[in-house]
């Protein structure tokens, strides 16, 4: 009896193409900006040496202070969903490791990210310097307020889930800017939204897909509590318009 299976890739390189055409160009990922800058960053960089054999895995991994990384698509996923030309400046929510980040700066010229675990605000430095990121600012601070004195932004990425869209972060962007951002009543089952501003108080709603995030912590966000479930999980996906929820 003769047993077919496929062996992973020798190397990195080959993963990670693998990973950008089976994990993101077969399931509708199309965007050629997103697709190139997920070919370039080398994932295995910002996850635990322990788990770099296991970077490319479609599958959120661990990344310390009980934070993970999220699965190649769900991060493909919503840097697509800002709809990104080149040239733009940027602000994450939620820095990590660094990895998203790292993608957002293959694309835009500016990135300023936020984490606000000192411990993971110093990894996600550390790693974006070590892979030789020099438009990407880290900074540790209450990511729901955003980063005032360097807004506005042309798009927020929130990578955490929200109960409600921070005003603080949509008093940031720029007219015509988006931000995507899990939301939802639940502390760890959200909608992924994209919102955009189209005027100085009006916004427009997007609901995009079926998520599950940890819970974003802060001034507008949800109370500290340490045994919420890992991020980066997408369970479905929708789409319609609908007015802002205040």
């Amino acid at each position: 009896m003769t047993r077919s299976w496929r062996s992973k890739p020798a190397s990195m390189a080959e993963r990670r193409e693998q990973m950008v055409r089976d994990q993101l160009a077969r399931r509708g990922i199309s965007d050629p900006l997103v697709l190139a800058a997920m070919g370039k960053v080398r994932r295995e960089q910002f996850v635990p040496a322990s788990f770099a054999e296991a970077a490319y895995d479609d599958r959120p991994l661990p990344i310390g202070c009980g934070q993970t990384i999220s699965q190649p698509y769900i991060v493909a996923y919503m840097i697509e969903a800002l709809a990104l030309t080149g040239g733009e400046k940027v602000l994450e929510i939620g820095a990590g490791s660094g990895y998203a980040a790292a993608v957002l700066a293959e694309i835009v010229a500016q990135v300023f990210t936020i984490e606000r675990l000192e411990e993971l605000a110093r990894t996600a430095a550390a790693n974006l310097a070590a892979a030789g990121y020099q438009n990407v600012v880290v900074g540790h601070r209450d990511g729901t307020q955003g980063w005032e004195e360097e807004a506005p932004f042309d798009a927020i990425l929130v990578s955490a889930g929200a109960p409600s869209p921070p005003k603080a972060l949509l008093a940031q962007l720029t007219i015509g800017g988006r931000l995507v951002a899990p939301v939802g009543a639940e502390r760890s089952v959200q909608e992924l939204m994209r919102i955009t501003r189209v005027s100085e108080n009006e916004y427009d709603e997007t609901s995009l897909a079926d998520v599950r995030f940890v819970p974003l912590i802060g001034e507008e966000g949800w109370e500290p509590d340490d045994g919420m479930d890992p991020s980066g999980t997408p369970t479905g996906r929708s789409s319609r318009r609908h007015p802002r929820r205040d």
